[in-house]
Formats: C-alpha cells, structure tokens, sequence
C-alpha cells in the first residue's frame, strides 16, 4: 500500500472513531437520567 493511500485509510478511520465517539455522547444524553446524575457530579465539586 502506498504512503498516502495508507494515510488517507488511517485519516478516515479516526474521523470514524471520533464520529462514533460524538454519536454515543449525544445518545447518552436522551437518558434523563444520565444528565441529571452528571450535573450533580460535576455541581458536587463546588
């Protein structure tokens, strides 16, 4: 495989990853649940 198509392979399967991590972020978020305990958590630190 050549240098740049291996680059370009390599690009696009980190904009995958970060696509997939930001999609299971926002779907956290549908879970009322799951917002109301991070609020706590983080209003816990002050």
């Amino acid at each position: 495989m050549k240098p740049e198509a291996r680059r370009t392979v390599v690009r696009a399967a980190l904009w995958l990853a970060a696509g997939t991590a930001l999609a299971a972020a926002a779907l956290a978020y549908l879970n009322p649940h799951l917002a109301v305990d991070l609020a706590n958590r983080l209003w816990a630190c002050f």
